[in-house]
């Protein structure tokens, strides 16, 4: 893996991450204690266990959305394409998007992208003995132009990509609009390339008990915004859903979820629509 610079990560987004701080809940460690991770501090898993005391199917979940993951990089690298860019991809976990679509071809490409630098620093320490072309550089969603001239220097852009962002849009508030980053990050793709998305939704949760949850991550190194499935189903705008469209992540591929499971994501994924799309 080509080594990169840590100190020239800012200027990849030119957008300064939050300084390290272990006494600060951060969300990739949470989520990572939350999938029985060990590289998560008190702070984090004290801010866990107030997110369970509100959402006690909240660990489960997480571990539905790595499934999910999973599940669409199969797809999409059985569909043709082999170079995926993983936006928010957090600390290194089970079946990494590299794993599973090295699985599908050693001709993949991954490029994960993280806006904090002690996270691209344990993944790329994680990460070094691992294959060929697989990249971690630093990053920040609310630079989609400063990520993509990145990623540019590992992918090939005149090629189809899969833009993936899992459980990452629902820490952009309002005032980002992260639905113009996702369109910001859609406008270079060529056609037969992907859009993935998973994000949390309160669609089938109790108001208190979200509100409750909302204001663990108050106290984080970053906010939680659920959305209903309307405000999901407008990050694909323009785009050509694929069956089952946006849709209970549980079910995503694999018919109805358990009857009384309690919906915590949904998900969708999409292709840029064009000529190249019938080719794949």
């Amino acid at each position: 893996m080509k080594r990169v610079n840590p100190m020239n990560d800012v200027s990849a987004t030119g957008l300064e991450p939050p300084p390290f701080d272990v006494t600060v809940p951060h969300v990739a460690r949470i989520y990572d204690y939350l999938l029985n991770g060990k590289d998560n501090y008190a702070a984090d898993r004290a801010a866990a266990a107030r997110l369970l005391e509100q959402i006690p199917h909240a660990a489960g979940a997480c571990l539905q959305n790595r499934d999910f993951l999973s599940r669409v990089v199969r797809r999409l690298a059985a569909r043709g394409i082999r170079q995926f860019l993983d936006i928010g991809s957090g600390l290194p976990a089970v079946e990494n998007v590299h794993e599973v679509a090295k699985k599908a071809s050693p001709a993949c490409r991954v490029v994960y992208v993280d806006n904090d630098r002690v996270v691209c620093a344990h993944a790329r320490a994680v990460l070094a003995s691992t294959a060929d072309g697989v990249e971690v550089v630093q990053g920040d969603m609310r630079d989609p132009a400063g990520i993509i001239a990145a990623a540019k220097e590992h992918l090939d852009f005149g090629g189809p990509v899969a833009v993936l962002m899992f459980a990452v849009l629902h820490f952009l508030t309002a005032g980002d609009d992260p639905h113009a980053i996702v369109r910001a990050l859609a406008g270079p793709l060529v056609p037969g390339s992907a859009i993935a998305v998973s994000h949390i939704t309160a669609d089938a949760t109790d108001p208190a008990r979200s509100q409750a949850a909302q204001q663990v991550y108050q106290g984080a190194s970053a906010p939680a915004v659920p959305r209903p499935l309307a405000e999901i189903e407008r990050f694909f705008t323009g785009l050509t859903l694929l069956p089952p469209g946006v849709a209970d992540i549980r079910a995503w591929g694999l018919g109805k979820p358990e009857p009384g499971a309690a919906l915590t994501f949904y998900g969708g994924v999409a292709l840029v629509p064009g000529e190249e799309r019938q080719r794949l």
